[in-house]
């Protein structure tokens, strides 16, 4: 389970995710849609333990990410939007090391390591080093590394960007598979295909706050969408605004939001 209780966070005069609440359970597909800047990444990095709210605190299955960090963390399989790998390593020496990261024994690295080859079809390419794969490749050997601990809690970004279609197949069968199990899972991305086919419930994010919440046919029915794509609908209702609020634009929202006295007085 993840659990973001009133999450903000800044940069300088912007805040960059704004009073997050959400809560995504064991065996969900949440998918978190928004424009480049509204507050994805920041709030994938707070989750992860890369960066520490302002106010609030995230939870891993009842784990606190800044005062438990390592138990929480453990509990993640982390697939970034880059596929970071040592390039003088080949694939299987990485899935090593990362193995070695997470406890894991000689013996039950080589047993993880063989089932995640076998998964991503690495076989081919697991002793070459990585220098010589292609982004999809780069791609595939991060997810395998992620699940080599068998974590309850995935998140990736931006998990199809660059694949090619049989390994964006692979990865919806393989998110949809892991959701079936019991592992809750968030995926921040911006191809809305895929959040429609297998996302159990979205949330669309603008200006660092979460403006929907809910299921797809939940959101057609709220802005009166009934047989639009979600494409359509989140165009619609996204609109151009990028980026995250500064403190001086919040300000004003809340003193709209909720007039004082004297603002209401003739």
């Amino acid at each position: 389970m993840i659990q973001f209780e009133g999450v903000s966070r800044s940069y300088g005069d912007t805040l960059a995710v704004r009073h997050l609440d959400l809560q995504i359970e064991s065996g969900e597909l949440f998918a978190l849609l928004g424009h480049n800047g509204a507050g994805k990444t920041t709030t994938i990095k707070m989750m992860v333990g890369l960066l520490r709210p302002e106010a609030g605190r995230v939870l891993i299955d009842g784990r606190d990410v800044v005062t438990q960090v390592r138990e929480a963390t453990s509990r993640i399989g982390y697939v970034p939007d880059e596929p970071y790998l040592y390039d003088k390593l080949s694939g299987r020496e990485f899935l090593y090391f990362v193995a070695e990261m997470h406890g894991l024994s000689r013996k039950d690295a080589t047993v993880a390591i063989d089932r995640e080859i076998e998964r991503f079809g690495l076989g081919r390419f697991a002793d070459e080093l990585s220098e010589s794969y292609s982004h999809g490749m780069k791609q595939r050997t991060v997810f395998a590394a992620a699940l080599l601990h068998d974590p309850p809690v995935l998140v990736v970004d931006e998990p199809l960007v660059g694949l090619d279609p049989h390994s964006i197949r692979l990865v919806k069968d393989l998110l949809h598979e892991r959701a079936q199990s019991g592992t809750s899972i968030f995926m921040s991305t911006h191809t809305l295909t895929a959040a429609e086919e297998i996302a159990d419930r979205i949330g669309v994010m603008q200006r660092g706050e979460l403006i929907f919440l809910g299921t797809i046919d939940e959101l057609r029915h709220e802005y009166h969408a009934e047989g639009k794509s979600l494409e359509s609908v989140y165009l619609s209702i996204s609109g151009g605004a990028v980026g995250g609020a500064t403190v001086d634009e919040v300000a004003q929202e809340e003193a709209v939001a909720h007039p004082t006295a004297s603002d209401e007085s003739p």
